[in-house]
């Protein structure tokens, strides 16, 4: 690892800091707007939907929604622009899309899983990636489904240990690959260190790896390419980034390693703008800013001929600590380059300005 030094190093400033009253446990950008949602749970055990907008240096809450049971994610993935619909997963095992403008009733529900769903995805809304508008859940039940809101009831897939096998439970999904109509691939981390691969296109594990420690996090630097790069964070304070283009078939992906912190890695996410950036958060309530850098050459024949990848380095930009509690969440803007909003479990939500990421 390399740390990048000097006047043209970005920095992470703490714009807003909004104090809330309840456990945030995921925070979202809405798109093409100034605003944006905060999602978690209320001390009396409900759920709790807040949307804000910035204001210059102040947010500015506009709505609160309370739901009977305390929500864990949410994704607009799924949904056109124009609509902007909200999905959520709760801690009863609920998948709920709402339209924000008319938010008592949901406009899609469904009884997804029997556990708490910890994870949630949207493709093929947005204008990012094509194929279907879906949704992934990952749930402690152990099992990962696929669902499309225009079909009722059934997900379209359904990922979930082949019997004998036990019970995980799945911390995190994402999907990628979604680069024309056929093509989709979900990842999904376990709390036992796996991460599995699923082709949704022939509905089978492509591809499956142990990093030895739970995956709190992973996502592709892009959903609608062809797989490029993935990050996988850790409990132990360390993640992966798996080159994706070049698969073996003994050895898998190539990967690249770093140990960021002592603390869990609880997010990452990639720079919508520039795909060889991306931000971790950590249990110690600060964030790293990192960019890979690509090898001289991604892959190269192996002593029987077959193509294997070659991992590239990766450079530390910036780090900083903005809480004593563990940041949670973490979403950058889709439209404006550098702003980002990240929750933490001191019961706050900030907004932040990385600055010169055009200078890298």
């Amino acid at each position: 690892m390399s740390a990048v030094l000097g006047p043209e190093r970005p920095q992470v400033v703490s714009h807003v800091q909004q104090a809330l009253s309840y456990t945030v446990f995921d925070c979202k950008w809405v798109p093409r707007s100034a605003r944006l949602m905060c999602l978690g749970s209320a001390a009396r055990g409900t759920g709790v939907i807040q949307l804000y907008e910035l204001h210059g240096a102040r947010l500015e809450m506009l709505r609160e929604i309370e739901k009977p049971k305390p929500i864990k994610c949410g994704t607009f993935g799924a949904t056109s622009l124009q609509q902007r619909y909200l999905a959520t997963g709760d801690f009863d095992g609920n998948l709920n899309i709402w339209n924000l403008e008319a938010p008592e009733i949901p406009v899609y529900s469904v009884k997804g899983h029997k556990e708490i769903i910890n994870s949630i995805d949207g493709v093929g809304g947005l204008g990012i990636g094509e194929g279907a508008p879906e949704i992934v859940t990952g749930s402690r039940d152990g099992t990962v489904k696929v669902w499309d809101p225009r079909q009722n009831d059934i997900p379209v897939a359904n990922m979930e240990p082949v019997q004998g096998e036990s019970k995980r439970d799945c911390w995190t999904v994402a999907f990628g690959n979604a680069y024309n109509q056929e093509e989709r691939v979900v990842c999904a981390g376990y709390d036992n260190g796996d991460i599995k691969l699923f082709d949704l296109k022939t509905m089978s594990l492509r591809w499956e790896t142990n990093i030895k420690n739970g995956v709190c996090s992973v996502e592709f630097d892009r959903k609608d390419i062809n797989m490029n790069k993935l990050v996988a964070t850790s409990l132990e304070g360390k993640f992966h980034v798996f080159d994706m283009r070049t698969q073996h078939p003994a050895k898998g992906f190539a990967s690249v390693s770093e140990k960021a912190q002592k603390s869990t890695i609880w997010q990452v996410r990639h720079l919508p703008q520039n795909r060889d950036i991306f931000m971790t958060s950590g249990g110690s309530g600060s964030l790293h800013l990192w960019k890979y850098e690509y090898p001289a050459q991604r892959s190269k024949k192996d002593s029987e001929g077959s193509e294997m990848g070659v991992a590239g380095s990766l450079s530390l930009l910036q780090n900083v600590t903005l809480s004593t509690q563990p940041i949670s969440s973490l979403d950058w803007s889709p439209d404006k380059k550098g702003l980002c909003v990240c929750g933490a479990f001191d019961q706050t939500v900030r907004v932040l300005i990385v600055t010169k990421l055009n200078k890298i």
